[in-house]
């Protein structure tokens, strides 16, 4: 059974903290009274685009239940350098529990979401949407996939389990384009499941669009040139969904785009991405 965002993210708080607090958050212990309570405030310290910030509340309530977390921003929104993001209230125990697995995972999806945004706002004004990929980080793909949204992206397939995409290896494993999509549609129709296929040239596009109405959704186009996902898309007439992928990047998306193909990939969303600068800073009074 495929688990809630917020079972999945409890799943990763809790290994998180474990990897990190071990048997004892000792520098706290050791000079902190377990009963002191405290405020601290998220600072921005570089431009872009903010994403983490309902996990971070999620993060402070899932340790402490009764923490209060005020907002000032929204996932989503652009951030400054110099604004505040957020303010929390809870015994200081948790606040420097909760410090840098808040951060780690703010930056992160930070980044994430202001490189992606950077990608949608060049896809302004067509209609071929952003993709992102399974090249994430391991244990971490939950909230990267997270942080795409947040910055305009649609999300693909989240793991194996959610879709049959035939791709290379799996073509030449099973000895072909055609043998794999006849071998695989029956096995998709059991389990309800969608069927992308990988192809590599416009023979392998002729292929699929003779065998392939009624088993598959989706036609990825791998590493094709702009010209030739042009000439593909024609040829694939609207029977099949269309997605350009392999090595799409800032400078090309837009002549991509303008093949009228309805999806482009990029993994470069999620591997490419880096993190922005922010800080938790207690608040003294």
């Amino acid at each position: 059974m495929i688990r809630s965002f917020d079972e999945q993210l409890r799943h990763l708080v809790t290994e998180a903290l474990h990897e990190d607090v071990g048997d004892g958050d000792h520098s706290t212990l050791s000079c902190i009274p377990a009963d002191k309570k405290g405020r601290a405030v998220l600072k921005i310290k570089q431009d872009g685009i903010l994403a983490g910030m309902e996990v971070a509340q999620k993060i402070f309530n899932i340790v402490e239940p009764g923490s209060a977390f005020t907002a000032f921003k929204k996932d989503g929104e652009a951030m400054l350098n110099g604004e505040k993001a957020f303010e929390v209230e809870a015994s200081v125990h948790t606040i420097l529990k909760c410090e840098r697995l808040v951060l780690n995972c703010m930056q992160r999806m930070s980044g994430i979401a202001t490189l992606t945004h950077r990608y949608t706002t060049l896809l302004q004004g067509f209609r071929t949407r952003l993709l992102d990929t399974r090249k994430t980080t391991p244990n971490f793909r939950l909230l990267e996939k997270e942080a795409v949204k947040i910055g305009g992206g649609t999300n693909h397939r989240f793991g194996l389990y959610d879709m049959i995409m035939l791709k290379d290896n799996h073509i030449d494993y099973c000895g072909g384009l055609e043998p794999a999509i006849l071998k695989a549609w029956p096995y998709a129709a059991e389990r309800n499941l969608k069927i992308e296929v990988e192809t590599r040239s416009l023979a392998d596009v002729n292929t699929v669009c003779a065998i392939g109405e009624g088993k598959v959704f989706r036609i990825m186009l791998d590493n094709f040139t702009p010209e030739q996902v042009r000439e593909a898309v024609e040829r694939i007439g609207g029977r099949f969904e269309t997605e350009a992928s392999g090595g799409i990047n800032l400078d090309t998306i837009q002549a991509y785009a303008s093949t009228g193909v309805d999806y482009v990939s990029v993994g470069g969303l999620i591997h490419q991405a880096h993190s922005l600068d922010l800080s938790l800073k207690a608040i003294i009074l």
